[in-house]
This record gives C-alpha cells, structure tokens and sequence, in this order.
C-alpha cells in the first residue's frame, strides 16, 4: 500500500495526530457501516468522491458528487459511505491551527460551525485543484522540510479560502441600531454555551430573563429588539437551540437520558421529557431509536 494512503477497512493511525497535531491521507474503499462519532479534539477536512450519508449535529445531508467536507470538532458526525469512494482527508488539532488569523478563519467560518451545512460541491476544475493542494500536503507530510508544519498551515488556509470563494459566507448584520446589537449580542451568548460537554457543567441560561441579567439589559427591551430583527420571541431562539443540542446529544453521544436532561438544566429527566415531546412530536427515547 502506497504511503499516505487509507485503503477500506483499514485503521487509521492517529499517532502523528497526538504528536503533531496534524496528519494528512489519501483513501479509498467501498461502503462502511455507520459509525456515530461524539465530539472530537480535532478538524477535519476531507475531499471526496462518493454516494454517503452524512450526519452533522441534527442535519442529514445525501451527497452524490464530488465535494469538500468540513466538520468541526464540537459538532457530533458521522458519514455512511453507500458506494466506492475516493478522496483525501487532513486532521488537525486546534492547538496546530493556533495562531494569528488561522484559528479566526476557521472557527468564525459558518461552514465549520454548528447550524451551518459542512458540505461544498465541487465542479471538476475545482476539484482538481483542491487535489493538488493536497498532493502537495502529502509531499510536504513526508518531507523533512524545516517549516513544513507552517506550509501545512497555509495550504489549510488556501483549502478553506477555497470553500469560502465557492461558497460565500452570508454577510453578517450591520448593527446599525441598538436592536440589531443587542439581538447579535444575544446570539453570540446563546451559541456560547454550547456544545454541552457533560451533566457536570449544566446549561446555565435558560430563559429571556437569563440573557437580559448577562446582557445587563431588562427583559422587555431584549424581547422587543429580538422580535423587531427576528421576527421571533426569545424565547423561540432559546428553545429552538436547546431542542437542536438534544438532539445532537440523543443522536451522536451514549450518555443517558437523564444526564442530556440535567446537562440541559433540566431538575427531572420528566420535564425534559415533556419538553422534548412539545418541541418534537416525540420523545427523546423514540427519536433515539428512530422510532419517529
């Protein structure tokens, strides 16, 4: 087997990845079984050819094409690969990325943050030059260049500027008034408190009344600003992110049901019960199992 490369069924030796903080690998194989992944310490971008199933905190994408993969290590994942598939992955940890405008690029990029599609299609030309940056990351990864972990980080950086020029980052709000900043503030306080790593560190704000203590604001001034941008209660935003890190939870991590709920702030495994069920349609037992 060719160095660098993955063949199916084969493990991938995460060694360089603990050490380095980064590794690099051309794959292909058939089909694989699901394998649910929870959250890991490590990104990972992958360009692949294929027919597969990928699932992205509470998303379900179908891809058929060539495309690039961003997963981000606090969103769960998985992929069923259906059909042959090829293509080459990178892993890297954040503390490799660190530094300068690395990290901001790709943490503060909404491809790689929860909510946001990971996926990008590519057309031929594109991917074309996609694969060779990454024959280049493979010569770099087995070279023994000075700087090659500095090369490796800025051919990262072209791969990702390459995502975002075929798919464009939706300009963010101009918080041209108090409502437009106050509701961004918000946001970037709710997101905050996720993803929820165990019931050891519960959710903490909960409630419009919680956000406007942090916000130092009252409470009618949030709910008035988040309805006049928004169009929707606060409470609304609060209830849609704490059912979408549920299911994230119910999906892609074996804790039990009571510690997602206590890990939610919930007092009684009950309330969060019937929360999940007025939310959903379902309760968290049966979208688990997928018996929905």
């Amino acid at each position: 087997m060719t160095k660098g490369t993955v063949s199916s069924g084969a493990a991938l030796d995460m060694s360089d990845l603990n050490t380095k903080g980064f590794k690099v690998y051309k794959f292909s194989g058939g089909r694989s079984p699901q394998h649910n992944h929870g959250r890991r310490d490590f990104y990972k971008i992958v360009l692949v050819t294929g027919s597969m199933t990928i699932s992205y905190g509470d998303q379900t994408i179908e891809v058929n094409d060539t495309c690039l993969i961003l997963l981000n290590p606090r969103v769960p994942h998985s992929v069923v690969h259906r059909a042959e598939r090829r293509g080459y992955a990178c892993v890297f940890s954040e503390a490799f990325i660190a530094g300068r405008e690395r990290k901001r690029l790709l943490q503060g990029s909404p491809l790689m943050r929860s909510g946001a599609v990971p996926v990008v299609y590519l057309n031929a030309e594109q991917a074309a030059f996609i694969s060779g940056v990454y024959e280049r990351m493979l010569a770099v990864y087995r070279g023994e260049y000075p700087q090659r972990s500095e090369l490796l980080k800025t051919c990262i950086e072209l791969i990702v500027h390459e995502a975002l020029t075929i798919q464009p980052l939706p300009h963010p709000p101009t918080p041209g008034n108090a409502a437009t900043r106050i509701t961004h503030l918000f946001m970037e306080m709710l997101e905050r408190q996720f993803p929820i790593e165990s019931a050891d560190a519960p959710l903490k704000r909960r409630t419009p009344q919680d956000f406007a203590e942090g916000l130092s604001v009252h409470v009618n001034y949030l709910n008035r600003s988040i309805k006049e941008v928004t169009g929707k209660p606060t409470s609304a935003l609060i209830a849609e992110r704490i059912t979408a890190e549920a299911k994230a939870l119910l999906q892609h991590t074996d804790s039990g049901i009571a510690d997602i709920a206590y890990s939610l702030g919930f007092d009684y495994p009950t309330y969060f019960n019937n929360y999940f069920k007025r939310m959903t349609g379902t309760t968290p037992k049966a979208f688990r199992t997928g018996k929905v």
